[in-house]
């Protein structure tokens, strides 16, 4: 595929115009034709890459206003916000998207919420794809998971590509880093969801302000007027969410137990394979029997009913399509039973908050005992170690407490700082080893939480990678217990 630079920026003449056959911001990677996208991180400065990505073949250059570029002999570029130029051209660059396209952001929930939204589509007849941490799910692509929300010409790359093939409906996660770093900009949307916020990635947004911030772009600057807005109003930055709305002109679809919600969750009942809910939408009250684990889960089913409604999809069809969902791999996942009658479930929470819910959503279940493995990341914010070891001590009876992507730090070190707040629990570094033991300990009626990695498949030991997965781990170790497939 290759454009003008001229057409790349819209027609505008620029001198010795050249052709364009690709962008990148990574200068290992320019191929000769390629625009070079040279930009300041927080590691690295992409910028000190200008000489290295020319000899390499680059035709052009877009970076910084100011930055000096000695004999460049291709064009340059400069911008106020390289990021943001970055993704619209990429967007001019593909050109092709899925006619009905939304985003969800928040805390937790982004991709059940966006996997949702593609199953309900598909059972009211749509080709629909959901884009993000479990990578590309469609009928007609698919694509292991990477980055929540990718690289501008990833992203658009397979928005292209989903559109050429016949995908007419896409949900795509918006993480706040993504929104953060424009990556979501030149997305054509046409509504966006909001599903909570609670501490996370402190050491990149250092204050919740500034993470709301990050969130709120995506209703603040993405959606045009009249664009759609799903606010889960149970959530206080929520109702600061829908005044921003407001200002900006969207048409809002409120969800929650809230008095004020437009879809509002009226009633729950914990059944043995989910929940049977009842929802008020429209003067018209609905009983829907949730085949869904976990209080949170209505939630994200019904702002996932509220993005398909608010996008146009039929409100009885949709809220009636939440009877056939499937569970997103690694969210609150059924793994298998022990041989002792013992239930073993896998969810990626990782957060005070993520772990708070997962974990009164188990005791809504009444186990025997509740048990839950998990560890925190190294080199991420450290502030949510004891939080999450409080959380465990007050929601668990049992506590194992083992690594989780310990990165660059001490492994031991971050055990420690979770066992301030959480004296009793169980210290197994080896992770393997940490599921293992806590599964033997499993009797008739108890259930099992192995929180953090979910749908993960490595472990992160230093700058090294090393493959490991909860869910097969667990599987594993209940076939070895001679528990059947172990689910």
């Amino acid at each position: 595929m290759t454009v003008t630079l001229a057409q790349l920026l819209g027609g505008r003449r620029v001198a010795g115009d050249v052709t364009i056959t690709g962008m990148t911001v990574d200068s290992r990677r320019v191929q000769p034709g390629d625009l070079f996208v040279a930009l300041p991180g927080t590691k690295v400065d992409g910028r000190k890459y200008i000489a290295d990505a020319i000899k390499a073949g680059a035709s052009a250059i877009l970076t910084t206003e100011g930055t000096a570029v000695e004999g460049a002999g291709v064009p340059v570029i400069e911008d106020a916000n390289p990021r943001r130029r970055y993704a619209e051209l990429a967007a001019r660059f593909y050109g092709t998207q899925p006619k009905t396209q939304v985003a969800v952001t928040g805390t937790n929930g982004k991709t059940s919420v966006a996997d949702f939204t593609r199953q309900i589509w598909q059972a009211l007849g749509f080709e629909a794809a959901s884009i993000g941490t479990l990578g590309v799910r469609s009928g007609v692509v698919k694509r292991p998971g990477g980055l929540t929300t990718p690289d501008p010409m990833g992203l658009h790359e397979v928005l292209a590509e989903l559109a050429k093939k016949g995908v007419d409906h896409a949900a795509i996660e918006a993480s706040s880093h993504g929104l953060d770093q424009y990556r979501l900009d030149g997305v054509r949307l046409s509504a966006a969801a909001f599903t909570n916020l609670t501490r996370d990635h402190m050491d990149y947004h250092r204050t919740e302000q500034g993470y709301f911030y990050a969130k709120a772009r995506l209703f603040g600057e993405l959606l045009g007027p009249g664009a759609g807005a799903v606010i889960n109003v149970d959530d206080p930055w929520g109702l600061i969410l829908e005044d921003i709305a407001w200002a900006r002109g969207l048409r809002i679809l409120t969800v929650g137990c809230h008095e004020k919600a437009v879809l509002r969750l009226l009633n729950q009942e914990v059944t043995a394979t989910g929940q049977i809910i009842e929802v008020l939408f429209g003067g018209h009250r609905h009983t829907i029997n949730l085949p869904l684990v976990g209080a949170f889960q209505a939630h994200n089913a019904l702002v996932a009913a509220g993005l398909v409604i608010i996008s146009g999809g039929e409100p009885r069809h949709a809220l009636m399509a939440l009877e056939d969902l499937e569970g997103v791999p690694g969210r609150m996942e059924l793994i298998g039973e022990s041989t002792t009658g013992g239930a073993v479930f896998v969810d990626y929470a990782h957060t005070p908050d993520g772990l708070r819910t997962v974990l009164k959503a188990a005791r809504s279940h009444n186990p025997n005992k509740l048990k839950v493995v998990f560890g925190c990341g190294g080199d991420r914010d450290a502030g949510k170690r004891p939080q999450m070891g409080a959380v465990a001590t007050e929601l668990a009876d049992e506590v194992y407490i083992t690594d989780d992507n310990p990165r660059s730090e001490d492994a031991a070190a971050i055990r420690s700082e979770i066992k301030v707040a959480c004296a009793s629990g169980i210290e197994i570094g080896d992770r393997g080893k940490a599921i293992e033991t806590a599964i033997a300990s499993l009797e008739a009626g108890d259930m099992l939480i192995v929180a953090g990695k979910g749908h993960e498949e490595g472990q992160t030991v230093g700058e090294t990678v090393l493959p490991f997965s909860d869910i097969v781990t667990v599987r594993e170790i209940l076939v070895a217990q001679g528990a059947g497939n172990g689910g």
